[in-house]
Order: structure tokens, then sequence, then C-alpha cells
């Protein structure tokens, strides 16, 4: 539980840092794992103050994302984990609304080694997402998202573990 306060404290001062971010928000999700375990995350996103292959198209962008996420399992298989990534956005040009698509690998760090069955091996593992959605005019995202949890290899017993979720992003 110790090393989970601390990298708490790491990712607070990494996001305290926003890196000339110009916009805020707090994201919600619900979701689910494989082995139906439900996950429930709350997190914060600052956007990158930057943008490249902009078009007609659309534009090529970012944000970072500071998330806590909470592992519903029974009595002795819940697990809590926090996690942060650096994640790139597409998104498609629209005037009030503007479909994107995302993809991220960033760190997580988990209370205990287990979900549910699977056996993540070491706290520490990495996030990798894709996902996509529709961002509204005045920065309202709603979208879903799979993210898998692995460590790599770093360890034996790399069973590793997915959610499949729907979010919501509310400007700050």
């Amino acid at each position: 539980m110790k090393r989970l306060f601390c990298f708490a404290a790491f990712a607070a001062a990494l996001l305290g840092h926003t890196y000339t971010a110009q916009a805020a928000g707090v994201e919600f999700g619900v979701g689910q794992t494989g082995d139906s375990t439900m996950t429930y995350r709350l997190g914060m996103q600052f956007d990158w103050d930057k943008s490249w292959l902009q078009s007609d198209v659309g534009r090529l962008t970012g944000y970072w994302s500071g998330a806590y996420t909470y592992w519903e399992g029974d009595e002795t298989s819940s697990n809590h984990s926090l996690s942060f990534s650096p994640v790139l956005v597409y998104e498609f040009a629209g005037q009030n609304v503007k479909p994107y698509i995302e993809a991220g690998v960033g760190v997580a760090l988990f209370e205990n080694t287990e979900v549910e069955s699977n056996k993540l091996g070491t706290a520490f593992q990495f996030e990798d997402r894709i996902g996509f959605g529709l961002r509204f005019k005045g920065g309202h995202e709603v979208g879903i998202r799979a993210t898998h949890y692995s460590n790599a290899g770093i360890k034996s017993t790399n069973d590793g573990v997915e959610s499949y979720a729907l979010h919501y992003t509310m400007p700050l």
C-alpha cells in the first residue's frame, strides 16, 4: 500500500507540471474485464498545447492522463490501480461534433498482483489503450476504450488483464 501512495504522489507531481497544457477535464469511466470484473475509473486529462498534421480532414494532438481505477471483484479479489499515460489523438474536423481515435502507452501501479483469476506478476504494469469517441462543442467527450495491462515480461506470471469501458469527460 505504501508503494501505491508513493506512486500517487509521483503522478500528482507530474500532473502538476502540465507541460503547457491548455485545457483540463475530469474523466469518469465504467467498464468490464473479460472475466466480468467491473471497473470504475476517475481521472484527469490535460490537453497538450500542440497540434500536428492539421488539414481539412482533422489534426493530430494529445493529452496527459492520470487516473485511479477500482477493480470490483469478490471479497478477496478487488483491486485498486493508479495510472499515468501520454495519449495521442487524431481528431477529425467538425463544427459541433468531432469524432476521434486515440492510442497511448503508459504505466500503472496495482495495489496487489491479482485481478480475479489473472496473475499480474508485479504491481508495476504497462497500460496500453486504444479507443474512439466524440468530442462536443464546449469540451464534453464520450467514448469507448479498450485498455490492456501487462508487466511486459518483467516477471513470469504475466497473465495481464483487459478492461473495455465507456467514458465521459467533463471540461473544467
